[in-house]
């Protein structure tokens, strides 16, 4: 699996886990709604600093962003 795609699991995974549909994310981050839509289908390379950012209000690590998924079906 490519990095853009694992962070897209992992970003749509814990943003669903937040509760948070993606228009709430966008209006809650500054981020727009085809900005995280476009994240979650892997179509974007965030930076490590865009990392940060989009974690902060999810209230986890950036590094949660990158971590290895077990399952690469899991949502």
């Amino acid at each position: 699996m490519d990095m853009r795609r694992l962070v897209g699991l992992n970003f749509a995974r814990l943003r669903r886990a937040k509760g948070l549909t993606q228009e709430q994310y966008a209006e809650l981050s500054g981020f727009t709604q085809q900005y995280v839509s476009d994240l979650e289908r892997g179509r974007r390379n965030p930076t490590v600093v865009t990392l940060f950012h989009l974690a902060s209000p999810l209230g986890v690590e950036a590094s949660d962003l990158v971590a290895k998924i077990d399952d690469e079906g899991a949502d």
